[in-house]
């Protein structure tokens, strides 16, 4: 939502007719001319606002656009010109009056500016192609004391993104080499601090060693979790290889080592697993995309050893946990390419299981981890049933509240349904009334996903209890809700909290004669029983105006619509939608 100030700039914006755009445009046509100084600025981003906030595209004076592209390529420009003109020319995109070319900019940080608008053209006339072609031309006369790299690695990750089919063999490994040595080889020194003036002298602006998040001077080579006052080159380009090291990997291989990898492999006799154990100088004579996935490999297992170590900055923590999710993506990938990597990865992985199982904050990593051991199948089956039993168990019952986790492990099951086995499967189905958790918390977004997942969850001897978990979704909804505030201080809830309003809840929510009816509300497996929750709708009908309680209340026909159908499908009886009728049972009361 935007403020009132910015929704009338917005509107102003919106409100300009051509005819104004047309003048306003003659007095930026006269300031890029003139003077780039901060009037320049400040009608640039002016312009910017004007096309960002039209829905339709706007006409720009033909003089305009041009000195807009030749602003972006003047060596001289102030930095904050050249960005707000290709910002201005990006959302004006696709346009056939644009003649950009990437050969026209001076440095590596305005060729990454020119390639940006380029890219937003749509490969119209081939644009895609000819910014990477650019970018491989550049780096391929790189040396470590030229120019800068890091502007335009993220433009060759996106050109490989958009058309990877573009890249010729001698360019990919040429890129595979460059991105083995960044990974591998940064410094393990900080880098040098800006001058601080005629007073500061060289023995105060001695680098010192790079540290580990928790301070520890850094033991081994240098990754995007060690910590640092001031980067080096380098390090700046080891943290950008990372970034698009899985895209990378899946370059042209997506399964499987690719054509050329097979062909270098045939020079290389003996098992692949003995060769990637060898020492650094057998590993140089791998081809180098195997190069690179063995310097993956080690800077993974370096990242995980990191992730461990207790951070002394929030910042740092978070940064540890999502590197940690990345390490294991990227696991994932190269043991399904190279299946020699999993020996050297399960050991690994499932020590961090149970690492995970005590560390609060790290419920994110669990999903990528269960997905690894279900890709690799028996192989990675010893063991692994207590990562879908974390999965299903513990991480809906503690953490139903999280949206972006609710709606990546309902993803997860529905995305991998055709490689559950029959024991994984049966797991799952048992434990719909913990996922129900999920649904109840968050059932406006999560409702369309739930819908795929719910056939999947229904059979004989889930259907009853499933019908009545349904029909007293908005009660679980109303439960979670007293159950997240019993857990928190007065003073930690929040003012809109119906629980404030009706005290009588929480106090039936404590009351220790309630607590059978809650905990079977609250069950994170199905008990194969409905009892009578009649008194539990009795003592929650005060949080029936709650706003949560009430979206679930809307979901819920749309899901018993759901689960009608998948009863249908399911059914012993083709003339009758109910699992019980063929059994003679009396059905739900």
């Amino acid at each position: 939502m935007f403020t009132a100030a910015a929704e009338s700039l917005l509107h102003q914006a919106r409100e300009i007719q051509d005819e104004e755009l047309q003048g306003f445009c003659s007095r930026i046509i006269k300031l890029l001319r003139e003077d780039l100084g901060p009037a320049a600025v400040d009608a640039l981003q002016r312009l910017f606002l004007i096309v960002w906030a039209t829905k339709y595209p706007r006409r720009l004076d033909k003089t305009c656009v041009d000195l807009l592209q030749a602003t972006l390529c003047l060596p001289t420009c102030p930095e904050q010109l050249q960005v707000l003109c290709a910002a201005i020319l990006r959302e004006m995109s696709p346009s056939d009056s644009l003649t950009l070319s990437c050969d026209r900019a001076p440095n590596t940080r305005q060729m990454s500016l020119v390639a940006s608008v380029l890219l937003a053209q749509g490969d119209r006339r081939q644009e895609v192609r000819s910014v990477g072609q650019r970018i491989f031309t550049v780096l391929e006369s790189w040396q470590p004391e030229g120019p800068s790299l890091r502007h335009l690695l993220p433009v060759l990750s996106k050109v490989v993104g958009l058309a990877p089919g573009t890249l010729q063999e001698d360019q990919t490994d040429l890129l595979s080499k460059r991105l083995v040595d960044w990974l591998r080889h940064a410094s393990v020194q900080q880098g040098l601090p800006h001058s601080g003036g005629f007073f500061s002298t060289p023995r105060a602006r001695q680098p010192g060693p790079i540290t580990e998040v928790d301070g520890a001077v850094a033991s081994d080579f240098f990754t995007v979790l060690s910590t640092g006052q001031h980067f080096t080159e380098d390090q700046w380009l080891n943290v950008q290889a990372f970034s698009m090291l899985r895209a990378w990997l899946l370059h042209k291989s997506p399964e499987g080592p690719s054509t050329l990898d097979t062909d270098d492999k045939s020079e290389l006799e003996g098992s692949t697993l003995s060769v990637l154990s060898a020492a650094s100088t057998a590993t140089r004579l791998l081809p180098p995309r195997e190069r690179l996935r063995e310097a993956a490999f080690e800077y993974c297992q370096r990242l995980i050893e990191q992730s461990n170590r207790r951070a002394l900055r929030k910042g740092d923590a978070d940064l540890q946990k999502a590197c940690l999710v990345e390490a294991i993506l990227i696991l994932d990938v190269l043991c399904r390419q190279d299946p020699s990597f999993l020996y050297r990865t399960l050991s690994c992985l499932k020590a961090l299981h149970t690492r995970l199982g005590t560390d609060p904050g790290s419920e994110r990593a669990v999903l990528p981890l269960a997905q690894f051991f279900l890709n690799h199948g028996e192989a990675a089956a010893v063991g692994s049933e207590a990562i879908y039993q974390h999965l299903l168990t513990r991480l809906p019952s503690e953490h139903f509240h999280n949206p972006m986790l609710a709606f990546e492990v309902i993803r997860f099951c529905r995305d991998n349904l055709p490689l559950f086995d029959l024991h994984l499967l049966g797991i799952l189905k048992s434990s719909f009334p913990n996922l129900f958790k999920f649904l109840a918390w968050n059932s406006p977004p999560l409702t369309s996903e739930f819908v795929g997942l719910l056939p999947a969850l229904v059979d004989a001897g889930t259907a009853v209890e499933m019908l009545h978990t349904l029909l007293d979704l908005p009660c679980l909804t109303a439960a979670l809700h007293l159950q997240l505030r019993s857990s928190s201080s007065p003073s930690e809830r929040p003012l809109w909290d119906a629980s404030l309003r009706t005290p009588s809840c929480l106090e039936a929510f404590r009351d220790p004669q309630c607590q059978g009816l809650f905990q079977h509300l609250l069950r994170t497996k199905a008990s194969g029983s409905a009892q009578r929750l009649t008194l539990l709708h009795q003592l929650l009908q005060p949080m029936a105006s709650c706003a949560r309680v009430a979206q679930c209340a809307e979901a819920v026909p749309a899901l018993l619509q759901a689960f009608f159908s998948a009863v249908i499908q399911v059914s012993p009886l083709p003339s009758s939608p109910f699992p019980w009728a063929s059994s003679g049972g009396t059905g739900p009361v």
